[in-house]
């Protein structure tokens, strides 16, 4: 199965990340790979530089970013796992290596399952 993860900050200290952190998460990422859970992943650029194409009332709207959620979307990992506590597993070693090395920092990450078209399959 896959799972996508979306790293979300409420809070950040001032600066960049920490040198400790990012070799850290750096670190995870190999172990994730080599392990043949980890297919990808990357960080996001802000929601200023983005756009949002939305549908209601049946028109079709395009806004430009940035947008007015509080949590700003910053990255995101796609894994390749046996089951979704896999997922959760490694989501939650992604975002202790934040708690524990960038005091101050605050955020969640969403674990979301991906469907593929047998997933929609008529039985057989």
């Amino acid at each position: 199965m896959r799972y996508l993860t979306t790293l979300k900050v409420e809070a950040q200290p001032e600066g960049p990340p920490p040198a400790d952190l990012m070799e850290a998460i750096f670190k995870l990422g190999q172990e994730a790979t080599e392990a043949g859970a980890l297919l990808h992943q990357s960080g996001l650029a802000p929601s200023s530089e983005g756009a949002r194409i939305e549908v209601s009332g049946g028109r079709l709207t395009v806004s430009d970013g940035p947008f007015a959620e509080a949590k700003e979307m910053i990255s995101y990992a796609l894994y390749e796992v046996k089951t979704k506590e896999e997922a959760v597993e490694w989501a939650s070693r992604f975002v202790k290596l934040h708690r524990d090395l960038w005091p101050g920092w605050e955020g969640q990450v969403d674990v979301l399952r991906l469907y593929s078209p047998e997933d929609f399959a008529p039985p057989a």
